[in-house]
């Protein structure tokens, strides 16, 4: 009786163990794919939008936009302040353009931004 206790258990054991090298097959990523595969999920990262008024005054931008991904915002009209009042020299009402935004100081600012292709 006890050795077919023991059995059973080295059978479970074993099972558990195929079970996670099956899960976890495969050869791990190589530090160059690692990166290859970071620069891919940069640009989603990125926000489609349209901007509605760029206010050199207060160095804000309203941009009507798609969802965020980053912030899990859905798509909305919205002021954004800028990381760099450079960033508003780059663009003019109307544009279609590609941002992003990101949670700083208890505000959304758009940190990078480029004409949509």
């Amino acid at each position: 009786m006890k050795n077919l206790k023991t059995l059973l258990i080295l059978t479970a054991m074993a099972g558990t163990a195929s079970a996670y090298a099956a899960s976890h097959a495969g050869a791990p990523m190589a530090m160059g794919e690692a990166s290859k595969e970071a620069a891919m999920a940069a640009p989603a990262d990125m926000a489609d939008g349209e901007i509605r008024k760029v206010d050199m005054a207060t160095k804000k931008i309203t941009i009507k936009h798609g969802e965020i991904k980053n912030l899990d915002m859905p798509g909305m009209t919205m002021v954004f302040q800028v990381k760099d009042p450079a960033l508003l020299d780059k663009v003019k009402t109307g544009d279609k353009v590609r941002f992003k935004a990101e949670k700083a100081n208890g505000a959304i600012v758009v940190t990078e931004i480029q004409p949509a292709k």
